[in-house]
């Protein structure tokens, strides 16, 4: 990537948008500290990212969501979402509590016993937001997490984002869905071949 410089505000719900190959998955990596930048810096909270010695508590302030859900298929989805807690070291009752109040904010507290394959995909993507909200990290980023779904699901996964945005948390999501932009009118950038061409804050871009 090359050319691409940008601010988040805390709070914001950025999307980063293009065509396959623009750089949407790379510059997620970059901010999740998977792949070093070959030039430039990467800033988060005032702090160099090429600084940063224990990567595990950077990463503890993220949160994110994938295409292809990666729930762990032997687990329920309690138990998904409880094994970020449980690694972290939480107590059983503070566990407990944290999971019945997320499954319930992506409406999925009725089908906690289930294994992801009794889940339709648009509950496995809930599922999936869940687990990566379970440990209040700071900022979500979100790697095409409508792209496996129906127009229905789709709009029911983008209204549960946005509804953890107006809770103060920080989203970025990478989508070449225009139909999502349009109708979040906020703001977009355009990624071309590994650079930023545009820079929207009505939420439109170009392809």
């Amino acid at each position: 990537m090359k050319e691409v410089s940008f601010e988040v505000e805390k709070g914001e719900f950025l999307s980063v948008v293009g065509r396959s190959g623009a750089g949407k998955t790379t510059l997620l990596k970059l901010l999740l500290a998977e792949e070093k930048p070959s030039l430039g810096k990467i800033f988060f909270e005032n702090k160099d990212l090429s600084q940063i010695v224990d990567f595990s508590k950077y990463r503890q302030k993220l949160g994110v969501i994938f295409q292809d859900y990666r729930l762990l298929s032997s687990k329920t989805v309690y138990e998904n979402v409880a094994y970020v807690l449980e690694i972290m070291g939480y107590p059983d009752q503070e566990i407990q509590k944290n999971v019945s109040q997320v499954l319930q904010l992506v409406g999925l507290e009725k089908k906690a016993d289930n294994f992801p394959r009794q889940l339709s995909g648009g509950e496995q993507q809930r599922a999936a937001i869940a687990r990566a909200l379970i440990h209040r990290p700071e900022v979500i980023l979100a790697d095409e997490p409508t792209g496996n779904l129906d127009p229905y699901h789709t709009r029911e996964v983008i209204s549960i984002l946005e509804k953890i945005n107006q809770m103060g948390t920080t989203i970025i999501l990478a989508t070449h869905n225009q139909e999502i932009i349009s109708s979040l009118k906020k703001r977009a950038i355009s990624l071309d071949r590994g650079k930023l061409i545009q820079d929207n804050k009505k939420g439109s871009f170009i392809l």
